[in-house]
């Protein structure tokens, strides 16, 4: 499933109408790349967690990379499943990891984040 976000392309001004207009296709696997990697650099995020068992095992898609991404138009909702380190305040995290996935997908790529829910699964072994 790719993601479409369609915006006007800097061209040419001589150029006429449909000739100045582009879109942009953003691959499913991006979105989910920048939500990952948004959420593993948050202190206190020690990595990911594999999806639950479920429906969600069926598409595959981010399943061993702890993330989940739906598509809805022009908007996404993210579900991370997270291991976070010990001696950190969870709620805390969560917080914070909303805050840069979110603001991450909004720069990024120029959508709107429905929701980002943060699921802890586990909390890191101090090894």
């Amino acid at each position: 499933m790719n993601a479409n976000v369609s915006e006007n392309v800097d061209q040419d001004p001589r150029e006429s109408g449909d000739a100045r207009r582009g879109k942009t296709t953003i691959a499913h696997d991006v979105l989910l790349t920048i939500a990952r990697l948004s959420a593993v650099q948050t202190p206190g995020v020690a990595r990911t967690s594999p999806l639950p068992g479920g429906a969600d095992r069926i598409f595959k898609r981010g399943i061993e990379d702890g993330v989940r991404v739906e598509v809805r138009g022009q908007a996404v909702q993210v579900d991370l499943y997270l291991v976070l380190e010990p001696g950190y305040n969870l709620r805390e995290v969560g917080r914070a990891v909303q805050s840069a996935v979110r603001r991450a997908i909004e720069e990024m790529v120029g959508m709107d984040v429905l929701a980002v829910n943060v699921h802890v699964e586990d909390i890191s072994d101090l090894e």
